[in-house]
């Protein structure tokens, strides 16, 4: 006969993401932001606020170039190499984000994180 009880092994406790889920959530689509920032209200994060203000100001970038847009052939111009940027730009800060890294996009991230300061924090 064997000595070892029966009782169940004990359920793990929940893994924290550290503001993972947020960060990632805040990249897919504008709804996904929205998610993200509520549930950043209630789990306050470093990287999830981070990165929720990376991403308002790519969607802020993208309608600033859709207004130029307007323009007739310049604007369309300018248009087109912000569309491209800002897919790049989307595309490392969603890396940055599945990383667990505050790492800002290029040419734009610093000036985004200076604007918005403490914002979501």
């Amino acid at each position: 006969m064997s000595t070892e009880s029966s009782t169940p092994p004990s359920a793990p406790a929940p893994a924290s993401d550290n503001g993972k889920t947020i960060a990632v959530l805040s990249y897919i689509t504008l709804i996904g932001w929205i998610i993200a920032l509520v549930m950043n209200t209630s789990n306050k994060t470093k990287l999830g606020a981070f990165h929720l203000r990376q991403m308002l100001g790519l969607m802020l970038f993208m309608l600033i170039a859709s207004i130029i847009a307007i323009i007739p052939i310049l604007g369309w111009i300018v248009f087109l190499v912000a569309w491209i940027a800002s897919i790049v730009f989307w595309i490392m800060g969603l890396i940055s984000a599945a990383k667990g890294e505050q790492k800002p996009v290029p040419l734009i991230g610093a000036k985004i994180q200076s604007i918005f300061g403490n914002l979501f924090e």
